[in-house]
């Protein structure tokens, strides 16, 4: 199983960068709210081997036993840097944990977990909730029947706790929207691990090369069956690993490329609109207005003129 380029960097799971045992549950206001991203507690605790679990110290909102579990009514990411232990939660049925695993946990969604009483765990976790946080977190980018994401005890997502522990110890003016700006981070790259994790090695390089490829010849057009055929993968499959990367098929990806040249060349030079589309390698300046006016709202014309006069 691999990672994105960014997340799989690596450290020793053990670190002492941050305080052992530290939790905070953070009031929150009405002005907090309107935000529509908030953070409303953040902690690290070390659970020694042979010891109780839950400790003691969290309120009765979030306290629950092993054996009738529990139902919270925020988001919380829970990541697991040393030991093992075991989750469970109605949609996911019981999975093991190990070092370097994220918990998510999602509102009104029955779970519970706990580290294997002869080796102990150390977790850190974070809770959040409003109307950003419902966008971010739909089925699109977090499922309930997925809830364990594998290998995100890297430098960035340490580094990321680390932040919003300081941040909230010290209480700064603002802290909370900046707490939440951390958030919002941390749940990108814990997504961006899952999701680079269902893709292949090889896919994630041919990938690559297709992208530079394109930038290498955004004045040209490109044969994409011939570029799979030089990889020898299947022009179906590469679509669809493009696709559930990118959001978009090769060609579009490749248009839209195009347009963002356009873009600057009709903004920084005084190219004519059909030099700018003979230079992008489209055989007619007609099709490139037409798709340039589909994809931005605004014909080449009127899109330099209101390009230059808003400067």
């Amino acid at each position: 199983m691999t990672n994105n380029a960014r997340s799989d960097i690596k450290t020793p799971q053990s670190d002492n960068t941050i305080n052992p045992d530290f939790k905070k549950y953070i009031p929150i206001s009405e002005t907090d709210k309107s935000w529509g991203f908030v953070v409303h507690d953040v902690g690290s605790v070390v659970i020694p081997a042979k010891t109780e679990y839950p400790p003691k110290g969290h309120p009765g909102t979030h306290r629950f036993s092993w054996e009738e579990g529990r139902t919270l009514q925020e988001y919380h990411f829970v990541l697991i840097t040393e030991g093992n232990g075991i989750f469970e939660s109605r949609s996911a049925g019981v999975i093991n944990l190990s070092a370097g695993d994220a918990v998510i946990l999602f509102p009104n969604e029955w779970h519970r977990y706990r580290p294997i009483q002869e080796i102990g765990w150390t977790e850190r976790w974070v809770g959040f909730s409003g109307i950003i946080a419902e966008n971010i977190m739909k089925d699109i980018f977090f499922s309930t029947d997925q809830p364990v994401v594998k290998n995100c005890a890297n430098i960035i997502i340490k580094s990321l706790f680390k932040s919003l522990f300081q941040l909230i110890s010290e209480e700064p003016f603002g802290y909370q929207r900046t707490a939440s700006g951390i958030c919002l981070q941390l749940a990108a790259e814990i997504c961006n691990i899952q999701k680079g994790s269902a893709a292949s090695t090889q896919v994630n390089s041919i990938i690559s090369k297709a992208k530079y490829l394109m930038h290498q010849k955004i004045d040209d057009n490109i044969d994409f069956h011939q570029f799979c055929n030089n990889y020898m993968i299947s022009y179906s499959k590469f679509r669809s690993d493009f696709r559930h990367q990118t959001g978009f098929a090769p060609l579009q990806y490749f248009m839209l490329m195009k347009i963002e040249k356009a873009k600057d060349l009709l903004t920084n030079t005084n190219m004519k609109t059909k030099e700018i589309a003979f230079s992008l390698g489209f055989k007619s300046d007609h099709y490139f207005s037409r798709l340039f006016k589909a994809k931005t709202g605004l014909s080449p014309q009127v899109f330099r003129t209101e390009g230059r006069t808003s400067f």
